[in-house]
């Protein structure tokens, strides 16, 4: 049996009894161990035995003149003939019996790291490999605790539960007035909009009132107004007319549109649960605003013909351009209707703006003015309505202009939706744009007034919203609803103080079916039609508007005219598939052909131009449309400086390998002359030089650099594939074999920990090769097996820390990386110059600075790095990279 016992009881932890105490003994002797092994290189524990460390010793029980677990000294024998010096101290311990067991433990132990250590290797990683982050590591990080997730994903369902406690009066004043100023708008409009949608102005009322009370349940914004829309309204008449066009009248409108309005609620419903709202951000306001735009044309066209009274004599949802030209044909056909159409819509317009000037010039009243302007809808259509009910009172049978007609009184189709899957197969091909209409048109007016009033939306949630919505609508026949803009605006500007001012305007709907419905068949349809398209006017993009997209990107106001166009000439659909094809078309030409920039440098000061002030370099492209004016200097001789201004994806990676090397071909000199190469050596789609051109191109060789060094600038580059890092080693390959010798690439600008992985992967940055000493392949595609692909130019001899040795810094002051400060040298030279991240200049550059101008420390009082020691290539800034180029002197 063999014992381990201890040269020392001074320690408190070896002079206690207990298991657990032996087991803390051993825990510590094995991390001495390790850190022996790691630190020392020391022969690992279960290879050569613990003998094999001069400071541990293995102990028989026959030499140990005690067993048990109490440490004891032991003193080495001295032979005095002996003239080796005396040993140290040595360890000893007590162990049990089962030794023999521990000691092929610590072997296997040590067997299964040393075949981890081969597998690593195996695939590129050694020794030497600087440490990454790690995806396990992240995926801790990133993944949250699950029952803290569960419950805050459970309350951000019901997010009335944080507000509701604190409601008071002062909310309960401004939810009154916003929701009842708005129940007055909403109940008109939903009779209108029920029109457009090729339904009874009941479902109009029922949408209205099912929509604003679960929405004050739901969401997030206090100023959205959920309800009947004129664009949803137009999409759900078309889908209608389509599907009855193709199976007649086997389904009714009213069933088409609750069908259409579960399945639209469901899918919304789903995209928020599972929190991919996200996806809305890939179509871009252009595209937005061009459908909408489209559409309200295309409603306001689509009324004027009732406002003349000439909608039955041919097809208004026919395209806009034909409802145009036949209305205008028709003309000369009017009837009475539009005595009350005309006035109505002059009258609309002659309100808002005599109230907009009232409030403009006298500001005291400008309150009562606007509270006077929301009415107007409501004014107009109590005042038609008492005229119509004056002219018809005695034509009931055949009234002189078109009526309303019957509204039923209360909620009459309250009941399961009679969804079948054949109608689900006849509006399938609808639900795409069925469901973005009701995703944009509501995320787009809740992130508006969220960033106006100064509060931020959940997308997600909204979705759920509009989701719960129109899927618990269908149980009252409600049609799709989704956000309105105008009612919006309305609600924002009467001071609306949470979502439950939606309840308020569930009130004054109800009030309206159960008590006004009656009065509604005396409305002119006349009227209902102006006060569509004084609605819808709203909608359309302004000039001033539209020709801001032309200033800022040229190209999305392409997207935005092309959508109008296609909703006025063809279907509104058309108009929405067309602005998602061209945003996301964009967006992917975007990405593939980013424009990049070879950078030069330009030496500034402040603008006090004393002979004092001092001077910073900064970076600029070396062919600027911004900067025509300034002279930009070209980098040192044989150095390549290029700044992305994309992240390097597949997409874009060829294109900037061809681009970079292009550039170094163009401006460096080859390494080989190539104008002595035989033919035969040639390759065969290299013809060579004729004998007229050698003497020029010998010259123009001559008056290039050797190419020495690229700097790429990442600082742009927020994501890095393999397709990335594969072409940049092709890039170094063609480079290289260019100038016929070894290039260093150099990185500065890494902000993200998986870019710094990903080149590191690829063996950049650390300036070495890989295992073998070939190329680090990332792409299987590319198959190639070179040498001294990945190994930069040698670098200066530097001392452990990765500093060069015997090299001067300017002032003759050296950088304490420990201390943060600078030391005087007594010659000049001697100090120690940072590889990578440190940069001896008035600011030091890779050290990281408190608030205070202090620098950042770590709990043992070293300064920070920004960038690690073992990656030399990579750099904190341009300016660090540059300056870490081992150029000639004359340079």
């Amino acid at each position: 049996m063999k014992d381990i016992s201890t040269s020392s009881t001074s320690n408190p932890i070896w002079n206690k009894k207990g298991k657990g105490k032996q087991k803390a003994l051993d825990q510590s002797t094995d991390y001495s161990t390790n850190n022996l092994d790691r630190h020392h290189n020391t022969n690992p524990i279960g290879s050569e035995g613990i003998n094999s460390n001069p400071f541990i010793r293995i102990q028989d029980s026959s030499e140990s003149e005690s067993t048990s677990t109490t440490p004891t000294t032991s003193t080495p024998n001295f032979n005095p003939n002996s003239l080796q010096p005396q040993q140290p101290p040595i360890i000893t311990t007590s162990r049990s019996r089962s030794r023999p067991d521990q000691s092929a433990n610590m072997a296997t132990s040590h067997q299964e790291r040393d075949f981890k250590t081969k597998v690593k290797n195996y695939f590129g990683y050694t020794d030497s490999t600087p440490e990454t982050i790690s995806v396990v590591s992240w995926a801790k990080n990133a993944t949250p605790d699950a029952r803290t997730g569960v419950k805050a994903y459970l309350l951000s369902l019901f997010p009335f539960i944080q507000w509701v406690p604190r409601y008071n009066l002062t909310w309960l004043f401004g939810d009154l007035v916003a929701g009842i100023t708005v129940g007055m708008v909403l109940v008109p409009q939903s009779l209108s909009y029920a029109k457009i949608a090729l339904l009874q102005p009941e479902y109009g009322l029922y949408s209205s009132f099912i929509g604003v009370l679960t929405y004050a349940f739901f969401a997030t914004s206090k100023d959205v107004s959920i309800g009947p829309v004129a664009v949803m309204s137009l999409e759900t008449g078309n889908i209608i007319a389509s599907v009855q066009e193709k199976y007649g009248q086997l389904y009714s409108a009213p069933v088409i549109a609750t069908a259409l309005a579960f399945i639209c609620g469901f899918v919304v419903l789903a995209i928020g649960l599972l929190r991919l709202g996200w996806l809305v951000e890939f179509i871009p306001q252009p595209a937005v605003s061009g459908f909408m735009t489209g559409s309200a044309l295309n409603i306001a066209a689509g009324q004027f013909p009732a406002v003349f009274g000439l909608a039955k004599r041919f097809n208004t949802r026919d395209s806009t351009y034909k409802v145009i030209i036949n209305t205008l044909k028709n003309l000369k056909f009017s009837t009475l209707d539009a005595a009350f159409g005309v006035t109505s819509l002059a009258l609309l317009y002659f309100i808002k703006w005599g109230f907009a000037y009232i409030g403009r010039k006298k500001p005291r009243y400008a309150r009562a003015a606007f509270f006077a302007s929301c009415i107007r809808h409501a004014f107009v259509i109590i005042i038609y309505t008492i005229i119509s009910w004056r002219i018809n009172l005695h034509h009931t049978k055949k009234p002189r202009i078109a009526l309303v007609g019957t509204v039923p009184s209360g909620l009459r189709h309250v009941g399961r939706p009679e969804i079948t899957s054949e109608l689900i197969a006849a509006i399938g091909p609808h639900i795409p744009v069925a469901t973005i209409i009701l995703l944009l048109e509501h995320i787009s007016i809740a992130k508006s007034f969220g960033r106006l009033n100064g509060y931020k939306i959940n997308p997600n949630q909204e979705l759920i919203a509009i989701g719960v919505n129109n899927t618990l609508g269908t149980l009252f026949s409600a049609y799709p609803s989704t956000g309105s803009f105008s009612r919006s605006a309305l609600k924002s500007k009467a001071g609306v103080r949470t979502p439950a001012a939606g309840l308020a305007t569930g009130v004054v709907v109800i009030v309206a079916l159960y008590a006004v419905a009656p009065a509604f068949y005396w409305i002119p349809n006349a009227t209902l039609s102006a006060l569509i398209i004084h609605a819808v006017a709203d909608l359309v993009a302004s000039p001033k508007h539209s020709y801001g997209f032309w200033r800022v990107s040229p190209l999305e106001y392409v997207i935005f005219v092309g959508a109008v166009l296609w909703s006025v000439f063809y279907t509104i659909e058309s108009g929405i598939y067309w602005s998602l094809a061209t945003s996301i078309v964009l967006l992917l030409v975007r990405l593939a052909r980013p424009k990049g920039h070879f950078l030069g440098r330009v030496r500034i000061r402040p603008e006090s131009l004393e002979s004092g002030t001092p001077t910073r370099d900064v970076y600029l492209p070396l062919c600027s449309e911004q900067h025509q004016d300034i002279t930009v200097e070209s980098p040192p001789p044989g150095v390549v400086i290029y700044r992305f201004e994309e992240s390097f994806l597949y997409p874009n990676a060829s294109l900037i390998n061809d681009r970079i090397v292009a550039y170094v071909k163009a401006n460096t000199r080859r390494g080989k002359d190539f104008t002595n190469i035989s033919a035969g050596d040639r390759q065969w789609n290299d013809p060579g030089p004729s004998a007229k051109q050698k003497e020029s191109i010998i010259e123009a060789e001559k008056s290039k650099p050797k190419l020495r060094a690229v700097i790429l600038d990442f600082t742009a580059v927020a994501n890095l594939d393999t397709t990335g890092v594969q072409n940049l080693i092709d890039t170094k390959v063609e480079v290289e074999k260019w100038a016929d010798q070894q290039i260093e690439f150099h990185f500065c600008g890494i902000l993200s920990p998986w870019i710094r992985r990903a080149l590191i992967a690829g063996n950049f940055g650390q300036g070495g090769e890989n295992r073998k000493g070939t190329q680090l392949e990332v792409a299987p595609a590319v198959i190639q097996n070179l040498q001294g692909v990945a190994s930069p130019a040698p670098q200066p001899e530097r001392d452990q820390d990765g500093f060069p040795i015997n090299q001067g810094s300017r002032d003759g002051r050296t950088l304490d990386i420990e201390t943060g400060e600078y030391e005087q040298n007594a010659s000049g030279s001697g100090s120690r110059t940072p590889a990578s991240s440190y940069t001896d200049e008035k600011d030091i550059h890779g050290v990281a600075f408190n608030k205070d101008g202090s620098y950042a420390r770590r709990q043992s009082g070293t300064s920070i790095p920004l960038v690690d020691k073992s990656t030399p290539f990579f750099h904190f800034d341009l300016h660090d990279a540059i300056n870490s180029l081992n150029l000639p002197e004359d340079q």
